[in-house]
């Protein structure tokens, strides 16, 4: 029997379906030894030997594997095709030496891009060696992470309280999240003005924009302030139009290449939502395999990829999917070739694609979870897509003269594209990472040189420069490529350990740093700069992708690298805390000591007026404090850069606009509770207006529509149908509201503040006094009317468990999601009909001696206390049918 050692039970259970009973197939479950995390383990006074120990947790797998090999009459180490799979099968065979099973037992690597029967049994066919540069690669970066984690670790820990680590990509990866930050932090919004001109060709309108003016070229910037731009939408208001030109240009737009490792997790991210870790582990289980109606299959080639490649095979079977579903005319002439420029062997394996282009994402659907299921379809109609014709669009774009009464000229321009074949955007549309005005879809009317045009408007618009966009996990994935920092196969770890850290948090899907995460970034800046340099990480990182080809032995890399590094190391860990926290001060001064309006010293102590403020260390993290503690207490969180203890921050503001209405300028300002906006700034005793932003919405993306209606809360919902009080909606402390006198409901998101209606926020403040002990009678929302079949008036009515309609006697709820106010008496009707069946048996139009008996006695028309509970003389309760109690009166949920 021969035995097959892979990484996964999955893997080595699809395998072992397609081997049959003459292999043993077994799991090593990963990595089964690891560098002890402890010092000593990495010795460079040794020549990095490096001390490897078994993992605990894998003793028990380690022993199964030893014993299976002992009677085996050949070992094939079938792990995944890449540095960390020939890392693993490294190891094994190692440990299996170290236990004397192998003796003189044949040993063979076997690679295959995916986890099908034929490639399975090709691979076997063709066995090979251990790679031993690539295992070497693996070892160099191995020791490198070992010695900067557990070299530079604790002194960060000793210098910065509160820090947790340091990593050679993680730190890098980190210091790019925060120079963004810092970049938007000092960001200067500069207003500019753009005119557009709403023009007619016949019937047909169109918009085109000015872009000269009497001789001079118009930027989007150039037109810097509303009286230049209301001056020049004046003389175009007067102004007569014709076509000076008309030029269409063709244009071809090819299809994406298939994916990688790292276009794989940014389109993830940006089309399905998925974070980079949850792309991979997804990606593995398609990759290992997975039953479809009974067999056992991998749907994907390995995920872990840098190459661009697809094998001729794959390729030709996806030419034949292409013209069986979309037909010849989407079928380029030849086949698309794409090809990458080896940086490492880990480059050498296909691009990610399913292992049958035939299997498609429909027939699947079935088998698959809902993640494997979404990033199957993306990956299958990426391939596909590669494959197919390129877009084939008409941008045209007309030139427009406007000469004015005084003679002047203006030029103005419109764009549009028209699509004139969608070839593989018939299947497929790259996502964006960020929304852009897009000029795909705006087609232009037809027009000819010469041609006089109508003027419908001319619109003067303000607008102010946006800072950078905060990275996403897509783009920072994008960014770290782009600088040839750490490797795709890495990139979802790294991103999991800056946020595990708390080093930086996700906020609607961008990546924010933390205060303890910029502190970090400014510690490693200010004593360990050149480890953080984009240029000496990439250079690294190419120093390692020589080993794996086995250009340079990896001792070399080691010791070039830990001569400096450990000098480093030394001469910071001798600084004392005053020191290093004075260089702190320096580094974070932008972000902790902003320079304020008024010109006065940012550092100077607002409370004493004498101390300086400085960021200092305490047992509960670093904090600003006055240099004249204790006899000032000042103190204020790191984590609030340009926070005062005063209402309002001194500086930080951004002029959103101006609102119409009052003609004041509307600002985002920073307090001492976070961003807020004020409308003018007040005057005569009066404070001006403000209003919080509530949790979770970024300052950056505010506009001047959405700044107007927080400043504008509380919003009047309308009148409480019982008291004749006004309903108001609003934003406090503990997020959205409606309220009435003195009855707060919280309301489920941001947006119901503004959506909210009268009968919905009834409701809500009506089951908030049940809750509360406060409710009296229910609320009546809507009169529907009398019926003949029912004793009273028919009413909808605010219950604790929403709203319902009543009889007075007969309470029905109303099914989720119905709207109280569209109700008609007729469904009415009919909710009070059903549930007077379930409850007594009863026809509608038996509902009429049920009332009348009212009169007589509470059974009648309703089912008595033993058909309700089972037993008489019960507690004035009814039992629920599923066994749940119910307060009495309650309407039936």
């Amino acid at each position: 029997m021969d035995v097959v050692i892979v990484e996964s039970p999955a893997k080595a259970k699809t395998i072992n379906k397609y081997l049959g009973s003459r292999y043993r197939v077994i799991a090593s479950l990963g990595h089964i030894r690891d560098l002890p995390s402890k010092d000593g383990s990495v010795q460079p006074d040794r020549d990095f030997e490096m001390v490897w120990e078994v993992d605990q947790k894998k003793s028990k797998q380690v022993s199964e594997i030893a014993s299976a090999v002992k009677g085996a009459d050949r070992v094939i180490l079938a792990t995944d095709p890449d540095r960390e799979g020939e890392a693993i099968s490294w190891h094994v065979l190692e440990v299996l030496r170290k236990k004397g099973v192998l003796k003189d037992k044949p040993v063979e690597r076997v690679v295959f891009n995916a986890v099908t029967k034929q490639a399975v049994l090709e691979a076997l066919a063709h066995p090979r060696d251990i790679d031993r540069p690539l295992v070497e690669a693996y070892l160099a970066r191995r020791a490198l992470d070992y010695l900067v984690g557990f070299t530079l670790s604790p002194v960060l820990w000793r210098k910065v309280p509160g820090a947790r680590s340091a990593g050679r990509v993680q730190s890098v990866a980190l210091r790019i999240v925060c120079d963004r930050e810092a970049e938007i932090e000092t960001f200067v919004p500069r207003e500019y003005w753009q005119i557009v001109a709403d023009l007619l060709a016949g019937p047909e309108g169109f918009e085109a924009r000015l872009v000269g003016a009497d001789g001079e070229r118009i930027d989007r910037l150039t037109i810097g302030d509303g009286a230049r731009a209301n001056a020049l939408k004046a003389v175009l208001e007067s102004a007569t139009y014709r076509v000076q030109s008309v030029e269409k240009k063709p244009v071809r737009r090819n299809p994406p290449p298939p994916f990688t490792t790292s276009t794989l997790q940014q389109e993830a991210s940006r089309k399905l939502g998925f974070s980079a870790d949850r792309t991979m582990r997804t990606a593995q289980r398609l990759y290992e395999g997975v039953s479809l109606g009974g067999e056992t299959v991998g749907l994907i080639t390995y995920m872990r990829t840098d190459g661009l490649e697809i094998v001729p095979e794959a390729i030709q079977a996806a030419r034949r999917t292409i013209e069986a579903d979309f037909g010849d005319r989407y079928l380029p002439g030849a086949p698309r070739i794409y090809r990458t420029k080896a940086k490492n062997a880990q480059e050498a394996h296909e691009a990610i694609r399913p292992t049958d282009i035939a299997r498609r994402p429909d027939e699947t659907a079935r088998y698959l979870e809902g993640d494997q299921q979404r990033l199957y379809e993306l990956i299958w109609k990426r391939t596909l897509a590669s494959q197919m014709e390129a877009a084939e669009l008409e941008r045209t774009t007309v030139e427009i003269e406007a000469q004015a009464a005084d003679g002047k000229r203006y030029q103005l321009r419109a764009t549009g594209t028209v699509q004139r074949f969608d070839g593989f955007l018939a299947l497929y549309q790259e996502g964006a990472d960020d929304d852009a005005d897009s000029e795909e879809s705006r087609r232009l009317p037809p027009m000819k040189e010469g041609e006089a045009l109508g003027l419908k408007e001319v619109r003067a618009s303000q607008h102010f420069t946006e800072p950078p966009p905060r990275f996403s996990e897509a783009t920072l994935i994008k960014r770290l490529e782009e600088l040839g920092i750490g490797r795709p196969s890495t990139y979802a770890a790294t991103l999991q350990v800056l946020q595990d850290r708390e080093y930086v948090r996700l906020d609607k899907r961008r990546l924010v740093p933390e205060a303890k995460g910029r502190l970090v970034t400014a510690f490693l800046e200010g004593f360990f700069k050149r480890y953080v340099e984009y240029d000496f990480t990439a250079d690294l990182e190419e120093k390692l992708d020589r080993v794996s080809a086995g250009e340079i032995g990896w001792r070399e890399v080691l010791r070039d690298f830990w001569r400096d590094f450990v000098a480093e190391v030394e001469k910071t860990a001798n600084l004392t805390t005053s020191e290093v926290f004075e260089v702190l001060n320096d580094i974070l001064a932008p972000y902790v000591f902003p320079p304020r309006t008024d010109g006065a010293d940012p550092r100077l102590c607002p409370t004493c007026g004498t101390g300086r403020l400085a960021i200092k260390r305490g047992k509960n993290g670093p904090f600003i404090g006055c240099s004249n503690y204790p006899d000032c207490n000042h103190t204020r969180d790191l984590a609030a850069p340009n926070g005062e203890t005063g209402d309002v921050a001194t500086t930080g503001n951004r002029i959103i606009g101006v609102d119409p209405e009052s003609g004041l300028e509307v600002s985002l300002r920073t307090g001492r509770f976070g961003p807020y906006l004020q409308l003018g700034e007040g005057g005569d005793g009066e404070k001006p207006k403000r209003a919080s932003l509530p949790k979770g919405m970024d300052p950056q993306s505010l506009t001047l529509k959405r700044a107007l209606e927080l400043l504008s809360l509380p919003r009047t919902v309308g009148i409480h149908p019982e008291t004749g009080k006004p309903i108001l909606a609003g934003l406090g402390r503990y997020g959205p509201f409606v309220q009435h006198e003195k009855t707060y409901a919280n309301l489920e998101s941001f947006e119901d503040i503004f959506t909210v209606g009268v009968n919905r926020a009834v409701t809500l403040i009506a089951e908030k006094e049940l809750k509360s002990g406060r409710r009296g009678a229910a609320a009546i929302l809507k009169t529907l009317g009398e019926h003949a079949d029912f004793g009273g008036p028919i009413e909808v009515k605010a219950g604790r468990y929403g709203p319902y309609v009543t009889d007075g006697s007969i309470n029905a709820t109303l099914p989720r999601g119905s709207d109280p106010e569209t109700l008609t008496l007729e469904q009415a009707v009919e909710l009070l009909t059903a549930k007077a069946a379930r409850d007594g048996g009863k026809s509608a139009r038996g509902r009429k001696s049920a009332t009348a008996g009212k009169t007589t006695g509470r059974s009648t028309g309703r089912a008595s206390k033993t058909a309700r509970t089972g037993k008489a003389g019960s507690p004035k309760t009814s039992v629920a049918r599923k066994g749940r109690i119910a307060p009495k009166g309650a309407p039936e949920s």
